[in-house]
């Protein structure tokens, strides 16, 4: 296969993939209409892509291109949608760098504790302020609220129990037996959450339900001089009423995520809220260490293989959960050349939409059983033709 890399992966991967015969075209310095003709001129199977947008306009560029894997948990970079359409496999690579981000996440929380940063910078600026710096309250005991429990989520909770917090979690898929495990206590939403939490940090995916999840009123129920993380994504938060919180509410944040954030990996910077004295900007380093990254490529190579060998592509985020399919057509057959091409045939002429198929082989490979799903209205006439047809065993159809 060609394969073609939009953003950095190490050299092993490369290697890796070119001792397994696939053509590697790296593109990592390329960003917008110079990608979109890298990928109409070397016509991709398989597109990697890290931070880079991948826009449908790309997708049109190539037809042939097969799958886009996004090396990081997130998605919402690439146009789904648009993939779905015109068939394209999209897969991410989930849980690869939990670890690194919940370790952003601790940290953040203790820089706002003891500020840090703020010590830093007096130091350098040849400034001795110990009698403020010295005023911590310290962690240990207080109540960290995260609201979102994925693997992320699991990783904060595990390492804020171990530091002698006290826990309190939302997630819609957070059941008691599993708040239980975790060692965390279950709230029934959000703004519970951040009612009783001293820290709210926030781990759920950036979709049209979570936009804006922390807004005006979540900040107004969080306690008063409460800490907020957030190393997600940006549009999960209203910055506007998280400047309202931090100049009214006592409210101090650290983001590693925020809008208007710049795509390169250096320039010029700036942003409304960034001399804030109640935030700390970090540079959208959550997964940015080298065992994250070398777990995330490991784990994109591995969907690209596995795609390779039997067209299976795991962590395949964009099939259907269940198909429109209206009945289930079993055709028990000879395993004989043919057959189900007839078997189609009638499908076909019967104007029944094919939405999914498994053909089974009995052992001793003389027999099969075919399953077919379909959206359409069955009928007497084209089952029994199916039945008529040679090599047919038996035929049954029921309604999903």
């Amino acid at each position: 296969m060609t394969i073609m890399l939009a953003d950095t992966l190490p050299a092993s991967c490369t290697e890796r993939l070119e001792r397994a015969g696939h053509t590697v075209h790296i593109a990592a310095s390329l960003k917008g209409d110079a990608l979109i003709a890298a990928i109409g001129a070397k016509q991709p199977t398989v597109l990697v892509v890290r931070s880079t947008k991948v826009s449908a306009a790309a997708m049109e560029a190539n037809p042939h291109l097969e799958l886009i894997v996004r090396a990081g948990a997130g998605f919402d970079t690439i146009d789904v949608n648009a993939a779905s359409e015109r068939g394209i496999f999209v897969a991410n690579c989930p849980g690869k760098n939990a670890d690194a981000v919940a370790e952003l996440a601790i940290g953040l929380m203790l820089a706002l504790d003891r500020r840090l940063p703020d010590n830093v910078a007096d130091a350098r600026a040849g400034t001795w302020n110990k009698g403020r710096y010295g005023e911590a309250r310290g962690l240990k005991g207080r109540t960290l609220g995260l609201i979102g429990m994925g693997n992320i989520g699991q990783r904060v909770a595990a390492i804020a129990v171990a530091m002698g917090m006290h826990v309190v979690a939302w997630s819609r898929s957070l059941t008691e037996e599993a708040a239980e495990a975790y060692g965390v206590t279950r709230c029934m939403s959000p703004l519970d959450v951040a009612a009783l939490a001293d820290v709210v940090s926030l781990h759920v995916a950036a979709t049209a339900d979570t936009r804006h999840l922390a807004n005006r009123v979540f900040f107004e129920t969080m306690k008063p001089g409460a800490f907020f993380i957030n190393t997600t994504r940006s549009a999960v938060v209203d910055e506007e009423a998280l400047a309202w919180a931090m100049d009214h509410h006592g409210i101090r944040a650290a983001l590693d995520v925020f809008e208007g954030e710049p795509a390169g990996k250096d320039g010029a910077f700036s942003h409304p809220l960034a001399n804030h004295p109640g935030l700390y900007l970090a540079h959208h380093i959550g997964a940015s260490t080298e065992q994250a990254q070398d777990a995330i490529a490991e784990e994109a190579v591995r969907i690209i293989e596995a795609y390779a060998a039997d067209g299976d592509v795991p962590n395949c985020v964009n099939l259907a959960d269940r198909s429109p399919a209206t009945h289930l057509l079993t055709v028990r057959h000879l395993d004989k050349v043919g057959v189900l091409a007839n078997v189609l045939d009638v499908v076909r002429k019967a104007g029944w939409n094919v939405q999914e198929m498994e053909n089974l082989i009995f052992s001793g490979a003389k027999a099969a059983c075919a399953r077919i799903r379909f959206v359409g209205s069955p009928s007497e006439p084209p089952l029994e033709t199916i039945r008529q047809l040679p090599d047919i065993l038996a035929v049954n159809v029921i309604a999903l």
